[in-house]
């Protein structure tokens, strides 16, 4: 499956300028370690990024943070964006599985959930919110987490709504 700077790489540019916005807005901490990443990576003081006008930088940002040296960075960012700003969506998909969380968060993952109840958990989030970030949301979870469950993944392969790069 993808790491965290291939996400960031194949969902939609629009989408990938929302998270970072969000970060810039909502999470200066988190934004200031992106800069400091990218700055690095490029090898170039972080100053040089913070002048430019937002558009430039975060074009440049996300550029970088696509790049497999920088996949921490990306996978900070977007664990930061689905806890903060994509909260409701994770309670909801968590209630729908009956695993026990706080705010969205989980301690222990069921090493398996059950067929019917993980495709009417999925349904239920893409009736309900945009398709792009219900995938984005169930291939990180799926990938960053340590349960790996196969029917997740199965779904994640053959289910169109939840493709990204499309």
């Amino acid at each position: 499956m993808l790491k965290s700077h291939e996400l960031l790489g194949f969902m939609s540019s629009a989408l990938a300028h929302e998270i970072l916005e969000f970060t810039f807005a909502d999470d200066k901490p988190t934004y200031k370690a992106m800069v400091k990443a990218v700055a690095d990576a490029r090898h170039i003081r972080a100053v040089f990024l913070e002048r430019q006008p937002r558009a430039t930088r975060h074009d440049t940002m996300l550029s970088v943070l696509s790049k497999p040296a920088l996949d921490l960075a990306a996978g900070t960012m977007i664990r930061t964006w689905l806890v903060k700003k994509q909260n409701a969506m994770l309670v909801d998909f968590l209630d729908a599985l009956g695993i026990q969380h706080k705010d969205g968060v989980v301690e222990n993952l069921p090493e398996a959930v059950a067929d019917e109840k993980l495709k009417a958990a999925v349904e239920s989030l893409l009736a309900k919110y945009p398709h792009e970030t219900v995938a984005v949301y169930l291939t990180a979870f799926h990938d960053l987490n340590e349960a790996g469950w196969a029917n997740l993944k199965a779904l994640l392969e053959t289910d169109s709504r939840l493709q990204l790069g499309g």
